[in-house]
C-alpha cells in the first residue's frame, strides 16, 4: 500500500509509471523487414511467416465464403446467443452515432455544407496468439459495417494445426465481411497496407496487437502515403476508485480481469480506506489462486499499485494525471463526479458495471487508448470510419460582399494571385451590369 500524501512527488510519479513498452529497435527492424518481405513477395511471405510464427504446416490465406456462413453450426446454443447479443447492443448503442451531413448559409450569398463520407477500404486486425477474440470482431466490425465501408479485410492468426475459430467467423458472418484472411502479426499489417495477390489495399487499418503489430501499423502510417491507422496502442490497463463502502472483492475481481491481459498490463486502486485496501490485498490472493492466467496476473500484478489518498476528491485528480484506458467507479454516489472524470477511455459507474461488461456486450466499444493516450485520443466510435470534407457555393453578390474580408487578408498575407483569383471575378461582375 502507497499512503499518496506521504510519498515525494518521485515515488507518486514512479507509482503511476507504466511498464516499458517493448517497441525496441530490435522490434522496429524486424518489422521492417517484414514489411519488405510482404512488398515484395505478396502472399508469398505470408504464407512462409505462417510456416515459422505460427507453426502451421500447411497454411491458407482465405477463409472460403461457404466456410463462414456455415460457421454458426459449430457454435453451442450459449455462445450463439452471446454473440447475437453482444453484436446487437454494440450496434445499437453505434447506430445512433451515424453522422449527419451539415449545410448552412454563413452570409448572404455564402452557402457552406460539412459531408460525411465512409472511409472506402478498411482493415481489420484480431489478435489471436492466445486465444480467438470474437468481441474484437464485433467491435470493429460493426462500426465498419455501419459506415457502409465498400472493402472490409479482416485479419487474424491461426495457430498450429488448428482451424480458425468458429466463433471469429461467426461474429464476422453477422458483420458482414466476407474478405477473412488467415495471417497474423507485423505480416497482416503489411499486408493489408501494401495489397497482396488475395489481400487487397486498405486506406485504414484497425485493431489492437502486439508490440510487433503496434510498429508495424506506425510504419506503414509514416511511409505509405494516405495510409491511417485508429489509435497508438500500448498493454492493457485499469484504474479503479473506491470508497470507504466499496466491495473488496468487486475490487480485487476487477484489477485481476485486466492483469490477466498480459504481463505488461497495469492496474491500480485509488481509496480513501486503508481498511479496504488491505482485505483487496487479501481478495487479490484468494482470487488469483483459481486463475488459469495466474503467472500472467502475477506479473502483471508487480507492475501495480494499490494507493491510499486523502479523499475521493484527490483520487480523480491522481486518475487525470495517469489517464486511465479503463477507469471504474466503484463509489456510493458517482453522479457528482462524474464531471471530475479526466483523461479516461472508458468509464463504468457503480459497483455492478464491472470492465468486463464494456469488453463484451455492453454496447460501448473496447477499443481504447492506453499509454496515457487518452489525453488526446478517444475511444472507437464510428465516425473514425468515415471522413469529412467540405462544400462551398457562393453566388455573385456573395463573393462581391465576402471580397471585402478576402481581399484584405490576401493582402496582409502577400498572396497576390490569391487576391487575384477574387478581383478577376469582381470585375466580371461589374461589366455584366
Amino acid at each position: 500500500m502507497l499512503r499518496w500524501n506521504e510519498e515525494s512527488s518521485q515515488v507518486q510519479a514512479a507509482a503511476l509509471m507504466r511498464p516499458a513498452v517493448s517497441a525496441s529497435a530490435k522490434v522496429e527492424a524486424i518489422c521492417k523487414t517484414i514489411l519488405a518481405n510482404v512488398k515484395e513477395q505478396g502472399d508469398e511471405a505470408l504464407l512462409s511467416m505462417a510456416k515459422e510464427f505460427d507453426n502451421r504446416a500447411n497454411p491458407r490465406l482465405c477463409v472460403p465464403l461457404d466456410e463462414i456462413n456455415a460457421s454458426e453450426q459449430a457454435l453451442s446454443a450459449e455462445l450463439k446467443y452471446a454473440i447475437d447479443t453482444a453484436y446487437a447492443n454494440v450496434k445499437r448503442f453505434h447506430e445512433a452515432q451515424l453522422p449527419k451531413d451539415i449545410k448552412l448559409s454563413t452570409q448572404p450569398g455564402v452557402v457552406c455544407e460539412l459531408k460525411y463520407q465512409a472511409i472506402e477500404a478498411v482493415g481489420i486486425y484480431v489478435p489471436g496468439g492466445s486465444a480467438p477474440l470474437p468481441s474484437s470482431v464485433i467491435m470493429q466490425g460493426v462500426l465498419a459495417q455501419l459506415s457502409g465501408a465498400k472493402t472490409v479485410v479482416l485479419a487474424t492468426p491461426v495457430q498450429g494445426d488448428k482451424a480458425i475459430n468458429p466463433a471469429i467467423l461467426y461474429a464476422a458472418k453477422l458483420c458482414g465481411i466476407t474478405t477473412l484472411i488467415e495471417s497474423g502479426g507485423a505480416g497482416a499489417i503489411a499486408a493489408m497496407a501494401y495489397g497482396t495477390e488475395s489481400v487487397p489495399k486498405v486506406n485504414k487499418i484497425f485493431g489492437p496487437g502486439n508490440s510487433f503489430v503496434t510498429m508495424a501499423k506506425q510504419l506503414v502510417a509514416q511511409t505509405i502515403p494516405g495510409m491511417a491507422i485508429d489509435m497508438p496502442a500500448g498493454p492493457s490497463e485499469v484504474l479503479v476508485i473506491a470508497d470507504e463502502r466499496a466491495n473488496p472483492e468487486f475490487i480485487a475481481a476487477d484489477l485481476l480481469s485486466q492483469a490477466e491481459h498480459g504481463a505488461d498490463s497495469q492496474v491500480i486502486l485509488l481509496c480513501n480506506s486503508e481498511s479496504i485496501i488491505e482485505q483487496t490485498q487479501q481478495a487479490l490472493t484468494r482470487q488469483l489462486a483459481n486463475l488459469s492466467r495466474k503467472e500472467t496476473a502475477e506479473q502483471a500484478l508487480a507492475n501495480s499499485s494499490l494507493i491510499l489518498v486523502d479523499s475521493v476528491e484527490q483520487a480523480f485528480d491522481v486518475s487525470a494525471q495517469y489517464g486511465p484506458e479503463h477507469l471504474i467507479l466503484q463509489i456510493g454516489d458517482a453522479t457528482p463526479y462524474l464531471d471530475k472524470v479526466k483523461n479516461a477511455g472508458s468509464v463504468f459507474v457503480g459497483d455492478y458495471t464491472p470492465e468486463s461488461a464494456g469488453d463484451y456486450a455492453s454496447g460501448t466499444n473496447h477499443v481504447l487508448p492506453t499509454y496515457g493516450y487518452s489525453a488526446t485520443y478517444s475511444s472507437l466510435n464510428l465516425l473514425d470510419f468515415f471522413r469529412t470534407y467540405t462544400v462551398q457555393t457562393i453566388t455573385k453578390s456573395g463573393l462581391t460582399q465576402l471580397s471585402k474580408a478576402i481581399l484584405p487578408l490576401a493582402d496582409a498575407e502577400g498572396l497576390d494571385a490569391h487576391a487575384n483569383a477574387v478581383s478577376i471575378r469582381l470585375e466580371a461582375i461589374k461589366n455584366e451590369q
